[in-house]
């Protein structure tokens, strides 16, 4: 989701003409360009003779929806999108990959909504397509090609994959049936956007990197430090007796096309392919602890662990260990182990959009002073994705989708790390 401030603003400083029925003209031309690179995007998804998902390339289309709110920028309530954004401003995709809604509000601005199929492709390729279709719509050269060179990720003969691929991912049939259980108003799933200052990431990254024990000084990343106080702050509002958590669950999506790439310079030609290879490439590691050594351990511990799990996904091999167990278990489905929620405890993912490219998403009529990931998927695992604030400042934009109680307990945070995000803060008002 991308806002615009009033285009007639900025139709007036560089004279051209930004009335809505051309901003939709522009939009559309340009959209129908893309698609001839993104063909992906407008197919749609059937089962193969084997009962996979499989993406038929029909040029079916893409689902174009004009919209007029009354509302002004200022006014919506972006701290909780499923009152201001869930069937408003964010299209549902009824069919096909790729559903796009374009909302003009009462004061003249613009917002962009755009639903896609995950099992088509992940963020990245999602950030490659706007990115391209920002840059057509100006007339400009793509920066960057899709590649649907699927060879870049084809399994190893014969395959071979270490026991920790097994630690993380799990075939569905191998699960046990899931027990039928009373909702309780506190698992209900709710989203909120937040912001976090440049100062405060900073701050977690100093804890974070404390000298442990034996005098060494860790060094922690920003979302290692930053996924290590949520993972904690979370844990210290859990109470064992009333919830009967025994243990927590922390996962970290990571893209694997930065890890395939080859040492091997005669491999030029493949490496360029994943740089803007179009699917998923990702893998989800985590850790699990108990609740209790989360509450009582430092925030520099676990920071340690975070960082210990995530090392299991940074290598070359994993990624390639992790094609041929896809391929040596297909075509029965499977899942990331995190999600298979045991009912011992809870569990969270975060995937960092921190190279989300939301100012080069710019039509013409600037860049956009919001954006927002919205993903109120149906899972009881929680999702997480901080993104760099449009003030460009250090400031993080963090879309959270948890627990109704996980929710209470960080807002509950004597730290208040984690400020609703308001028109204020965004300079709107």
């Amino acid at each position: 989701m991308f806002c615009y401030l009033n285009p007639i603003i900025v139709s007036e400083k560089i004279n051209i003409n930004f009335e809505f029925n051309s901003i939709v003209k522009i939009l559309k031309t340009s959209l129908a360009e893309t698609l001839v690179s993104y063909y992906a995007f407008s197919g749609e998804i059937v089962e193969n003779s084997a009962g996979e998902p499989e993406l038929l390339c029909n040029n079916g289309g893409v689902s174009f929806i004009e919209a007029f709110g009354d509302v002004e920028l200022k006014e919506i309530n972006f701290y909780n999108p499923d009152e201001s954004i869930e069937g408003k401003f964010v299209p549902k995709k009824k069919h096909g990959v790729l559903a796009i809604q374009v909302t003009q509000l009462k004061c003249g601005g613009i917002i962009l909504g755009c639903t896609f199929d995950h099992r088509v492709a992940d963020a990245y390729s999602a950030n490659l397509f706007l990115v391209s279709w920002s840059e057509l719509a100006q007339c400009k050269p793509l920066s960057q090609l899709p590649s649907f060179r699927r060879s870049s990720l084809f399994p190893r003969h014969p395959g071979y994959y270490e026991d920790s691929i097994d630690d993380l991912y799990v075939p569905i049939s191998t699960l046990p049936p899931m027990k039928s259980e009373i909702l309780n108003p506190n698992d209900q799933v709710i989203s909120r956007i937040y912001y976090v200052t440049g100062d405060k990431i900073e701050h977690l990254q100093s804890l974070a990197n404390c000298h442990d024990q034996k005098g060494m000084k860790s060094q922690r990343s920003k979302l290692e430090s930053f996924s290590a106080f949520l993972w904690k702050t979370i844990a210290c509002g859990i109470n064992k007796e009333t919830s009967g958590f025994n243990n927590f669950r922390f996962g970290i999506v990571v893209d694997g096309r930065t890890r395939l790439i080859s040492t091997n310079v005669d491999d030029y030609n493949q490496d360029k392919s994943l740089k803007g290879y179009f699917g998923n490439v990702l893998s989800i590691p985590f850790g699990e602890k108990k609740v209790e050594d989360l509450k009582e351990k430092s925030l520099n511990w676990v920071a340690n662990v975070v960082h210990e799990f995530l090392d299991i996904a940074k290598t070359q091999e994993h990624f390639l260990g992790l094609i041929d167990w896809v391929e040596a278990h297909r075509p029965e489905p499977s899942m990331a182990k995190i999600y298979a929620m045991n009912g011992d405890g809870p569990a969270v993912v975060v995937s960092s959009g921190q190279h989300f490219p939301a100012k080069k998403i710019n039509f013409g009529w600037g860049q956009p002073v919001f954006w927002s990931y919205h993903f109120p998927w149906a899972g009881k695992a929680g999702y997480v994705m901080p993104m760099p604030s449009p003030k460009g400042n250090g400031d993080w934009i963090v879309y959270m989708h948890l627990l109704k109680w996980q929710m209470e307990l960080i807002e509950a945070s004597p730290s208040n790390v984690f400020e609703p995000v308001t028109a204020n803060y965004l300079n709107l008002i």
